[in-house]
């Protein structure tokens, strides 16, 4: 970057082409003076006759414009710049592990009005503001458990934060050293390397100290965040005893210096930011704030109008320039020539891309051909479901069995086959009536007004028999509108087509489900079972439910399960 006081050059390269106007200038000049050998060979009074006047003067007031055109444009493509501007924030994406005490010291009222209620503040506070990657919450006592897992949505881990008490914990007790090891397992799950831990709690023993050092030896970082005060509270145990609990800062920040992490006192100011900050986001920002810091924002823009006014100046006066000019404009467009660069894969995925956004729109039959560029299980699937909303039933089917030929088995496309085919079989046999009936219009009408709308065995489209036409209405080039009744009457055949459609749906993917049971050992079903059946029973609360989520794992690992 050139740096000529307020002016700066963000790609000062682009200025050596400012060399080729000497060069040109040189070239034009020598131009010039090979005509002037005409004006020392002729005659003066010949010379009116034989040049066309002002021919010079319109030459060099084009080439002056183009020379101004070509420098303002190598000028803009310099980036110029005169002020700066704020520079987005470099947001990492290193995963983000909260366990918190919720043991009963967190009912200590050190903490105004307690322990619990600042932690839910700064727990709100944090997924108001967390922008640094995934994160998950694990709430901990004796044992530890999860909240909620890794996750990018931070709005949907706030929601579980009012139901955090220490009545959801299944024991009760501290134990820093299972949160930890619970929260590495969070981080493995995840698909990431290494992540990071912020542990808020009172205190931590030798144990926890030691899960820290192992995690910190794996690539985590684990830190400590101080639940209270040091002159501490006396609480109410759930046995009924009173025991005094208070801030130990000098284990905390032992076990954050074992993790490599840092150590703060709790916070509704903000003063503890950095513990749940990343060292990436920390580093970027030291000495700029949290914004990123500033940068010099490229003005070249500003210079094209004054660069297509000169342009516009030459290409009135030489028209094949403007005829190529016009001709490169034509040219398709970079994202097209870019398409011919894809790999098939590449072009696969934007056609089933696109093909997605047609069939959200409604527009099944282009769905239908969008998917059809693409030879995958999946886009020969949507095709089918496509052709099946646009009512092309037998080409559904042919959807399927090519999905089917490129996975088979595919539990879906088995399903939605088979349902299809259902349908196709209730469709022809409802034309076979028609036929039969043809003849018989009192009979077919009759038939309708008996059908109900859900009735699968029960022919809804009669065949309406032709209306004598009489007046103008009996033009050969005209028919006969349809009469409200028989509107009426195709929506309800239409309305008990859908109903058959959706049930023979249902049905096949309750039957896919039953075999997908079926195959369970008795150990698994009867664990499906007895989970779903405890499910059942809790209300819709967040509080409840994590309640009995905690318990139900709580017993199976006592039940040698697997352990935190």
């Amino acid at each position: 970057m050139i740096d000529l006081g307020p002016l700066h050059f963000l790609r000062p390269a682009w200025l050596l082409a400012l060399l080729v106007l000497p060069v040109a200038a040189w070239w034009l000049r020598h131009r010039a003076a090979r005509g002037d050998d005409w004006q020392r060979a002729i005659d003066p009074h010949l010379l009116p006759h034989l040049l066309e006047p002002g021919t010079g003067t319109r030459r060099r007031g084009v080439a002056v414009a183009a020379a101004l055109a070509f420098a303002v444009a190598t000028i803009a493509l310099a980036g110029p710049a005169w002020r700066q501007t704020d520079a987005p924030a470099w947001q990492a994406r290193e995963p983000l592990v909260v366990a918190v005490d919720l043991s009963s010291a967190t009912l200590a009222a050190d903490l105004a009005p307690t322990r619990l209620a600042q932690l839910r503040a700064r727990l709100t506070r944090l997924l108001q503001t967390h922008r640094d990657g995934p994160i998950a919450l694990v709430a901990f006592a004796d044992d530890a458990f999860t909240v909620a897992p890794l996750t990018d949505d931070a709005a949907n881990v706030a929601l579980f934060v009012d139901a955090l008490e220490p009545s959801v914990m299944p024991v009760d007790g501290q134990s820093p050293a299972r949160a930890i090891a619970w929260s590495r397992r969070l981080i493995e799950r995840g698909g990431f390397a290494h992540g990071r831990i912020v542990l808020i709690t009172d205190h931590a023993d030798a144990q926890a100290r030691r899960a820290a050092a192992d995690a910190r030896a794996a690539g985590d970082v684990v830190s400590a965040i101080g639940l209270g005060s040091p002159a501490g509270a006396n609480v109410r145990t759930p046995g009924g005893g009173v025991v005094g609990v208070a801030l130990d800062e000098r284990s905390l920040r032992a076990l954050a210096d074992a993790g490599g992490g840092d150590y703060a006192r709790l916070s509704l100011t903000g003063a503890d930011d950095a513990v749940f900050a990343s060292a990436a986001t920390r580093g970027a920002g030291a000495g700029r704030g949290r914004d990123g810091g500033r940068t010099w924002a490229d003005e070249g823009a500003r210079l094209l109008p004054l660069v297509v006014l000169l342009a516009l100046i030459v290409l009135v006066r030489r028209p094949r320039i403007a005829a190529a000019v016009l001709v490169f404009a034509l040219l398709p467009r970079p994202s097209l020539a870019a398409d011919l660069w894809l790999r098939p894969d590449q072009r696969a995925h934007r056609a089933v891309d696109r093909g997605i956004e047609q069939y959200r729109r409604g527009d099944y039959a282009g769905a239908a051909a969008t998917f059809a560029r693409a030879d995958t299980a999946d886009a020969h699937y949507d095709r089918g479901n496509a052709l099946a909303k646009a009512g092309k039933l037998e080409d559904a089917v042919s959807a399927y069995d090519e999905a089917l030929k490129r996975a088979p088995g595919m539990p879906d496309a088995v399903a939605n086959r088979r349902a299809v085919l259902a349908a196709l079989k209730r469709r022809e046999g409802g034309r076979d009536g028609q036929q039969g009936n043809k003849g018989d219009a009192s009979k077919s009408s009759q038939q309708s007004r008996n059908c109900a709308p859900g009735d699968a065995n029960c022919q809804t489209k009669p065949q309406t028999p032709r209306q004598p036409q009489t007046g103008k209405a009996s033009q050969p080039s005209q028919a006969q509108p349809p009469k409200p009744a028989d509107a009426s009457k195709q929506a309800q055949a239409d309305a008990a087509q859908r109903a058959r459609m959706q049930k023979a749906i249902r049905d096949a993917q309750a039957k896919a489900a039953k075999s997908a049971t079926a195959r369970m050992t008795p150990a698994q079903r009867e664990r499906r079972l007895s989970d779903d059946a405890a499910l059942m029973r809790v209300p819709d609360e967040p509080g409840n439910l994590l309640r009995e989520k905690f318990r139900l794992e709580y017993e199976r690992r006592q039940m040698g399960g697997s352990p935190p």
